[in-house]
């Protein structure tokens, strides 16, 4: 009887895929008590695994930025468990959300970056901030700002500047190197394109492209399908608090099986060549009534 090498039953043994860098299970979240409350959330789980990018789809009040906020800790959960970076952050009180977030684990990108910047600190100020708060050396943490800001390909004659002072896009644009600074395991992008011109647009989703290529984890969260098409690996299609479908980007393009997404691809003219007509489009907004 011969016995296997190390090697060899090394090899036969399957790989343990990585852990998600979040996690989301059977999440609720609740606003208001009684007969008068509204659940904004029930029973979402997602995860996302490191390096992915995934696509959190829905129309206004489908419970996308509620989403975002309780894997944030901006809201709390009512029911379920949120992990980010293998931590359970679910009942984490402000202090060690604070501490979460000196180390950089996860950022946030706000639709309006006005929100996230503050309007009193130069671009460079902003940029070295999160760095400084981390105990880097000064010197050290200029110049990994002013790499991050040519990473957004934005000039570095910028870092003078105030918010005020800077186009939608330039704002926006370094609100993003800001999140990635710290070299976060997961950055949370809410509808960082919806409020930008369409040359800004494009600016800001080819640079989320080139996250994607580097490895970064990304929660893109936006109402226009066209916009995630072409970034996330997965989408995640929300209505009314619910998620109804999760797969893989072409999947849910190509073959939408909600109705629901059916009713989002149809309305996107930037993802076919024919977008459904109205009364395509009112039959699927009446099985979804139905």
């Amino acid at each position: 009887m011969t016995t296997a090498s190390p090697e060899a039953r090394a090899a036969g043994r399957k790989k343990e895929p990585p852990a998600p860098v979040l996690a989301v299970e059977n999440l609720e979240v609740r606003y208001g008590r009684g007969r008068r409350g509204r659940s904004a959330l029930r029973g979402v789980s997602l995860d996302v695994a490191p390096g992915e990018t995934v696509g959190v789809i829905g129309e206004t009040g489908s419970g996308k930025s509620t989403l975002a906020r309780a894997v944030l800790g901006l809201v709390r959960a009512s029911a379920g468990s949120v992990r980010v970076g293998g931590e359970d952050v679910t009942r984490y009180g402000n202090r060690q959300w604070r501490a979460l977030r000196r180390r950089g684990v996860v950022q946030y990108v706000f639709q309006d970056p006005l929100r996230s910047l503050d309007p009193d600190l130069t671009v460079e100020d902003s940029l070295i901030e999160p760095l400084i708060v981390r105990g880097a050396p000064r010197k050290e943490a200029v110049e990994r700002g002013r790499a991050f800001l040519d990473r957004v390909h934005l000039s570095a004659d910028l870092l003078g500047r105030l918010p005020g002072e800077l186009s939608g896009g330039q704002r926006q644009r370094v609100a993003v190197a800001r999140a990635l600074v710290t070299e976060p395991s997961l950055v949370i992008l809410d509808e960082p394109v919806s409020a930008l011109d369409s040359a800004n647009r494009v600016q800001v989703l080819e640079i989320l492209k080139e996250l994607r290529a580097a490895g970064t984890s990304l929660v893109f969260i936006s109402h226009d399908l066209g916009s995630i098409a072409g970034t996330a690996d997965r989408i995640a299609v929300l209505y009314r608090g619910e998620l109804v479908e999760v797969g893989a980007a072409h999947e849910v393009i190509n073959q939408p099986r909600h109705v629901y997404t059916r009713l989002l691809v149809g309305s996107a003219p930037t993802l076919h060549s024919r977008t459904a007509d109205r009364s395509e489009r009112d039959a699927l907004r009446a099985q979804l009534s139905g």
